[in-house]
């Protein structure tokens, strides 16, 4: 299996992937955001579709595009604060149909089915630069961050009264989700990208331990979740994306199982 060139680069990149979506979507998933991860990963679409028309490539065309509808969320909160929801709602109608529009108008001469489902044939050298790109600048700026972003996770209106510029903090998050997500659609694909941000977490969080072990409990299911679906997937011969969700779901129920019998403890 690792003779395959493409399958050395499909480990490399689903490394990174299992660090980094875990490690956004604690933060996403503590705020009550982990919606908004489903949300960016549509609108990376409608950044695919715009990369492979103008000729760039669609991983950087989606964490521009990822990035603008990020922001553009942030920017909605000030208008629509009772109604979070509706949010999602009119950037996810704004990018599907700038999506389904460009890939229907006969532009694209490139199949963008693979984006939607994750696949291991297509991703090359090129895509494993620009991955471990984003991943270290992701990385990089979280570490910078950390303390901040604790603050406002657990209350905004004290890391406002304390002093920390939680509006500028936000817009930054949202270009490292954006990032995440751009990382993650060659392998997990769109539609089933949410799974990578919000399950693991989900399965730490039963743990129940401090916020820091949380954190690396996650990337641990992360890691696990994504590499196994990975390796399932070449013998299955199926879609990463859609088998790495049925891991990530039997691993939660898995250790929900576990703490029941209270081997685990609660």
């Amino acid at each position: 299996m690792l003779n395959y060139a493409f399958m050395q680069n499909a480990f490399i990149v689903s490394f990174f992937i299992g660090i980094l979506c875990p490690l956004i979507g604690i933060f996403l998933v503590l705020r009550r955001y982990s919606l908004i991860g489903d949300t960016l990963a549509h609108a990376s679409l409608t950044g695919i579709t715009l990369g492979l028309v103008s000729g760039v490539n669609p991983i950087l065309g989606a964490f521009a595009f990822t990035s603008a509808a990020g922001a553009f969320i942030e920017a909605l909160r000030s208008y629509f604060k009772e109604y979070s929801d509706l949010i999602l709602s009119i950037v996810l109608s704004l990018s599907v149909g700038i999506a389904i529009t460009l890939m229907s108008s006969g532009l694209i001469r490139t199949n963008a089915e693979s984006y939607m489902f994750g696949s291991i044939l297509t991703v090359s050298l090129t895509d494993v630069i620009t991955v471990i790109g984003l991943s270290c600048f992701t990385v990089a700026v979280l570490g910078l961050l950390y303390h901040k972003l604790v603050y406002i996770t657990f209350d905004e209106d004290i890391a406002h009264v304390i002093g920390i510029k939680v509006k500028a903090i936000n817009y930054i998050f949202s270009v490292l989700v954006a990032a995440t997500v751009a990382v993650s659609i060659k392998i997990v694909g769109i539609l089933v990208l949410s799974s990578m941000i919000a399950l693991p977490v989900a399965a730490a969080l039963q743990l129940h331990t401090g916020f820091k072990k949380t954190v690396f409990f996650s990337i641990c299911f992360g890691i696990t979740d994504i590499m196994l679906g990975l390796v399932s997937s070449y013998y299955l011969n199926v879609a990463p994306g859609g088998f790495t969700a049925l891991v990530s779901v039997f691993i939660l129920l898995l250790v929900l199982v576990l703490k029941r019998l209270h081997i685990i403890p609660s």
